[in-house]
C-alpha cells in the first residue's frame, strides 16, 4: 500500500445515494465494504463525514437562525452519520472507535488525540464526528485539522466525480480533468477543492489531497495501490 495512515473524508451528501434527504442504506454498506477491505490490508483509517444530507449551518442562516446555533446543529447531524457508518462497520466486522469533537459520553469518546493515534495503531477504524467541535468551521477544516493532528499521510477525499476539473463536468463538456495539480495553481484557477481554511491547512503542512469518486465500488483500493485514480493536490 502506498500509505500507511490515512484520513477518509466523505460528505453528508453522498450517504442519500439516490434519496433526497437521509441515508441510503446501501450505500453505507458499499462504503463499509471498500473502508474494511483497506484496513485488512493493513491501512490505519480516520474517517471525518459531512453533515449535509441531514442539515447545514448556512441552511439555518439563511432561514433568519442564528449562524452559531446552525452550526451546531449541523455538528449534531455529522454525529448521526458517524454513528450509521459506524454501525456498519461494526456489521461487517471491523472494529471502530467514535470520537467526537462535543462531549456525548453515552454514544462517543471526547476527542482525545493520543488516543485516537493509539487507536489506529491497534487496527480500529477511528471516525471524528462533531466536526471541529466550533461554529464557522466546514466539515472540511475538521478533516485537514484532524489528519495533520494524527499524522496522516494523506486525505482522501471522495465524492461523486471522479477527480478535479477545469469546470463542472456536469455543465461544461469541454472541461478537462487533472491527474495532478498543485495547491498554487488550483488556488490560482479557482477550483474548488476544500474550502480556503482546509486548502490552506494542507498546503501549509504539506498533506497531500486525493480527490476521487468513491462511489465506484474499488477506487479506495486503488487509489491507496497506487493506481492514477482521481487528482492529487500536492505543494
Amino acid at each position: 500500500m502506498k500509505y500507511k495512515r490515512i484520513l477518509l473524508k466523505l460528505s453528508g451528501e453522498s450517504l442519500m445515494g439516490d434519496k433526497a434527504f437521509g441515508i441510503d442504506n446501501d450505500r453505507l454498506s458499499t462504503y463499509a465494504s471498500q473502508i474494511k477491505a483497506i484496513q485488512e490490508s493493513g491501512v490505519e483509517v480516520a474517517i471525518v463525514i459531512g453533515g449535509g444530507n441531514i442539515f447545514r449551518g448556512v441552511q439555518a442562516e439563511q432561514g433568519g437562525m442564528d449562524r452559531t446555533h446552525g452550526d451546531y446543529m449541523g455538528m449534531l447531524a455529522t454525529m448521526i452519520n458517524s454513528m450509521a457508518l459506524q454501525a456498519a462497520l461494526e456489521s461487517v466486522g471491523v472494529q471502530t472507535r467514535l470520537q467526537s469533537a462535543i462531549e456525548m459520553k453515552e454514544i462517543s469518546e471526547p476527542y482525545i488525540r493520543r488516543k485516537a493515534v493509539r487507536h489506529l495503531e491497534r487496527g480500529r477504524v477511528v471516525i471524528f464526528g462533531a466536526g471541529t467541535g466550533n461554529p464557522f468551521f466546514t466539515t472540511d477544516s475538521a478533516a485537514s485539522l484532524r489528519a495533520i493532528e494524527i499524522n496522516a499521510e494523506v486525505i482522501l477525499k471522495g465524492t461523486r466525480v471522479d477527480g478535479i476539473y477545469s469546470a463542472d463536468p456536469e455543465k461544461d463538456p469541454n472541461a478537462t480533468k487533472y491527474d495532478t495539480i498543485s495547491f498554487d495553481d488550483a488556488y490560482g484557477k479557482g477550483l474548488q477543492v476544500m474550502d480556503m481554511t482546509a486548502f490552506t491547512l494542507c498546503k501549509e503542512n504539506n498533506l497531500p489531497i486525493i480527490v476521487f469518486d468513491m462511489d465506484t465500488p474499488g477506487n479506495l483500493k486503488k487509489v491507496l495501490d497506487g493506481e492514477q485514480v482521481g487528482t492529487i493536490v500536492r505543494n
